[in-house]
């Protein structure tokens, strides 16, 4: 049986998910869809670090939350490495969510949202969590 906290953290991750459903074709809020898809990929990873009975770290770092839960998303280190870029540097005035060339484009988000839903999908499934449960 999962646990509940399992469950917390993907309604938290579906939170997010949800946030970039209602703003996801809006160029000017690129970083913040950045920022929640970061947020909702984190969430999902941390549910599977308890559904794995490992420490749930204090840390925002996706490529390390997915070396600790074991987590092979070799096919995503790059989009990876920018979304836990984004998230950093969207705490620093000035550096709101740039990419080395810009603000994010609405593509490059959109690509963010794919991969946090995906994340999100493929927890659920490790979890045997069917997502109408997340939803309520």
């Amino acid at each position: 049986m999962v646990k509940q906290i399992c469950i917390e953290w993907l309604k938290a991750s579906y939170l997010d998910l949800k946030n970039i459903e209602k703003i996801i074709n809006d160029e000017f809020l690129t970083p913040i869809i950045a920022f929640h898809s970061q947020q909702s990929v984190e969430k999902s990873i941390k549910a599977l670090l308890e559904y794995q009975n490992k420490e749930v770290p204090k840390i925002h770092k996706i490529q390390t939350l997915t070396e600790r839960a074991e987590l092979d998303l070799k096919d995503f280190e790059e989009i990876i490495q920018l979304l836990d870029e984004l998230y950093i540097d969207s705490r620093y005035p000035g550096d709101m969510g740039l990419l080395p060339y810009g603000k994010p484009t609405l593509d490059d988000a959109k690509e963010f949202y794919k991969f946090a839903l995906e994340i999100f999908d493929r927890v659920c499934k490790i979890l045997d969590i069917n997502k109408q449960e997340v939803m309520k």
